[in-house]
């Protein structure tokens, strides 16, 4: 039974459709309840993953750190105890103007000060020590994920909220992993210390008589209760003029990351901007995507300001309302100048407790929104993952036998299921040099693309012949950050190949001048010309030898006579290799057996033409013949770069 392709095809444009409609959620789009249930649901996503560094997979020293940091909470809250009765004895010495008593309390105070000092000293070590690992998990799983079957590709093709994944990767991620770690440390520090103060604030304070129209009102533990009052009256109050600072922190985070990612951009491109003389246009961009971070920094500063009113305020006041209250019982001698102390260190200790959220809010909206910006990411890699699981909508790749490539009724689509090629039919023969051509904009990148693997939207079925290796070459070359010999070498280790065996393919692709320079490191995507980048990734090929290679037009940046000189090296070094060359200079036709055609129809490309060049491949006489007049073109120092080894390699062939 056939599949029913009209169905295929409105399957797939529903999906994006629902994918966009979760994402734009995510990226704070939508309001009300659905918002917040996106919100919930993307923080959901974030821990279902992180928190596995805590579960069956996780890092080994785990659960031990995260012993030891408890540890040291407890043992912090004993020494804040210390100080505390400290505190009141020492004042109560004062008091009752004891020298021998303060002068032993004063050298009591050096080991509580000792102590303390170590506890929080081993409590950062397990703090951060936490965050450090527990950083390098989600990291190294959204990088797995993000890597894996050319999802890094993808994903700047299909919609969603996942721009930008490089700075969720280093920026976000640090933030969202950093910040639980704390949060954690706080609340759990923040419940100890409100549970064991409450009690001295209780012993201590006792119960409050006031007189309210002659009738007498007991409030018990009034130093509790005030605590209490101040502290949620301080919280609500940082909750309501706080409530945009999750949006607003989002929006300064995706601004940041967009200038970043302009201003990569254009150095990335410094050379094609000099040329084109945009310079001013591209500091217009730059400028407007400066502004955009600067509007999102007001917001923040206006957010800042008002959290500020607040925070700033109950600094203040913390420190003194205890003493005010506890003013009536001293002066009616229930309470000594020790107890009202105490009382007031341990007010601003439950203060401080019940006031978490006044003090954490800003940085609890900054891990929400990073939080989020994550977990958007994961969304995002999850849907290709089920796509790839559900092959819906995909190219069905697979091994096969007899000819080195084959398509059968392949059909190539954007991920919204637009037809780009329709029903290809081909078979290429192992040792087949075949040249596809088309006018531009007929899909024939894209259909080299696919056959690569890197792009897995369409139906139908590509076959490689089992066991053989492709490779595929694009029409811009990748060089790599770091050494000479690494680009050399890529995608294999860069300690993969001897000296010897690559300043020997160097100087047959004509880069000899470059062997002695293997191990230096620099920019040599901006030191090589384009032409010399295609000669490097000519010269991969002949120390990869696959046995299947693609070229996407790989001899656009070089001249006629290079061309024809790279050209010829692939036939006399790769003789037994299959080659699909995509290209539409005619004198590319000499170097191939096959043409391949791609024509614009109404429902999507196609091949309409099949034919073979010649009878039989190009003999090497007149390869030389080309070569040779290909050679009369060039400067003597070119010519003496390449060498004459491969010369008279032919001419002793013919």
């Amino acid at each position: 039974m056939k599949p029913d392709f009209g169905v295929l095809r409105a399957l797939r444009g529903i999906r994006p459709l629902a994918t966009t409609f979760v994402l734009a959620k995510s990226s704070g789009r939508l309001s009300g309840d659905a918002g917040k249930l996106t919100t919930r649901y993307l923080l959901g996503r974030f821990w279902k993953g992180a928190a596995n560094f805590w579960g069956s997979r996780g890092a080994r020293w785990s659960w031990a750190l995260s012993g030891i940091l408890l540890l040291t909470i407890f043992l912090n809250l004993a020494a804040s105890y210390g100080m505390n009765v400290w505190t009141r004895s020492v004042f109560d010495a004062l008091q009752k103007r004891e020298p021998d008593t303060v002068l032993f309390l004063s050298m009591l105070y050096l080991p509580l000060l000792a102590a303390g000092v170590s506890f929080g000293v081993v409590q950062v070590y397990a703090r951060m020590t936490i965050q450090r690992r527990w950083r390098e998990w989600p990291n190294n799983e959204l990088l797995d994920n993000w890597l894996k079957n050319g999802r890094y590709y993808q994903l700047d093709l299909v919609s969603g909220g996942h721009h930008n994944p490089e700075c969720r990767l280093a920026d976000d991620v640090r933030v969202a992993t950093d910040a639980p770690i704390d949060f954690a440390t706080g609340m759990t520090t923040a419940v100890l210390s409100a549970a064991t103060f409450i009690v001295v604030l209780w012993t201590i304070g006792g119960a409050l008589t006031i007189q309210l129209g002659g009738v007498a009102l007991t409030i018990p533990g009034f130093l509790v209760v005030a605590a209490a009052i101040y502290a949620v009256a301080a919280s609500g109050a940082m909750a309501v003029i706080g409530r945009r600072f999750i949006a607003v922190s989002e929006n300064k985070d995706q601004a940041e990351a967009e200038y970043r990612y302009v201003l990569t951009r254009l150095r990335e491109n410094g050379e094609s901007i000099a040329l084109l003389q945009g310079v001013d246009e591209e500091r217009s961009g730059v400028d407007k995507s400066f502004k955009t971070v600067l509007r999102a920094w007001q917001d923040i500063c206006i957010q800042h300001m008002r959290t500020t009113i607040i925070s700033q305020t109950s600094g203040y006041i913390a420190p003194v309302l205890p003493i005010i209250l506890c003013a009536p019982k001293f002066l009616d001698g229930s309470m000594t100048l020790g107890e009202i102390m105490q009382a007031a260190s341990a007010f601003t200790i439950v203060q401080g407790a019940f006031n978490w959220l006044v003090d954490n809010y800003p940085r609890l909206a900054d891990w929400i929104a990073s939080a989020r910006r994550v977990a958007s990411l994961q969304v995002s890699l999850d849907a290709l993952e089920r796509e790839e699981i559900n092959q819906v909508g995909r190219i069905n790749r697979g091994k096969g036998n007899g000819a080195a490539l084959r398509l059968r009724n392949l059909s190539v689509t954007l991920h919204d299921g637009t037809a780009i090629i329709t029903a290809a039919e081909a078979a290429i023969p192992a040792g087949q040099k075949v040249l596809l051509t088309g006018d531009s904009g007929t899909g024939k990148s894209t259909l080299a693309r696919a056959l690569a693997g890197v792009w897995p939207w369409g139906q139908g079925d590509i076959e490689i012949r089992a066991g053989a290796k492709l490779s595929l070459l694009p029409q811009r070359a990748y060089v790599p950050i770091g050494a000479l010999r690494r680009a050399v070498n890529y995608p294999d280790p860069a300690c993969s190949r001897s000296e010897e065996e690559i300043a020997k393919v160097l100087k047959t692709v004509g880069l000899g001048h470059l062997a002695g320079r293997l191990d230096e490191e620099g920019p040599w995507d901006r030191i090589l010309s384009g032409g010399e980048k295609q000669r490097l990734a000519f010269a991969r090929l002949f120390l990869q030898r696959p046995d299947i290679i693609v070229l996407d037009e790989v001899t656009a940046a070089v001249d006629s006579p290079s061309q024809d000189r790279l050209m010829e090296l692939l036939s006399q070094e790769l003789k037994e290799a299959t080659v699909l060359s995509i290209g539409h200079r005619p004198e590319l036709t000499a170097f191939h057996e096959r043409k391949l055609v791609l024509k614009h129809g109404r429902r999507g490309t196609k091949l309409v033409s099949d034919t073979a060049t010649t009878t039989e491949p190009i003999s090497l006489i007149n390869r030389e013949h080309v070569f040779r007049g290909a050679l009369s073109l060039l400067p003597l120092q070119e010519i003496r770069g390449w060498g004459a080894q491969p010369l008279a390699r032919t001419a002793s062939a013919s």
